[in-house]
């Protein structure tokens, strides 16, 4: 499936407007970019970083907490609906250094 970014909360890994390939149903492992369902609002879907699998799922971060409206497992906890696992960002081709 196909994914695109917004907000700042995966800066600098992942910029708003970059277009990501993901993998559903993909093993996932500590450190991988991932797309889960938003607890709350299951129509919502986030790209975050899995940091660990536990009991109840697997707990999610920004990489930019400071990022105006992050949420992530900080604020909702575990996570137990992983979509899938981020395959590689294919657009923009290219950046600019910013």
């Amino acid at each position: 499936m196909r994914v695109r970014v917004e907000g700042d909360s995966m800066r600098p890994a992942l910029l708003p407007g970059d277009w990501l390939l993901v993998r559903r149903g993909a093993a996932v492992h500590p450190g991988d970019l991932v797309v889960a369902r938003l607890p709350g609002d299951p129509g919502q879907l986030i790209v975050k970083r899995a940091q660990w699998h536990g009991a109840d799922g697997w707990w999610l971060e920004s990489d930019n907490q400071r990022a105006g409206g992050r949420r992530d497992s900080w604020d909702f906890g575990p996570v137990d609906e992983i979509v899938g696992r981020v395959v590689l960002r294919y657009w923009p081709l290219l950046r600019r250094a910013r």
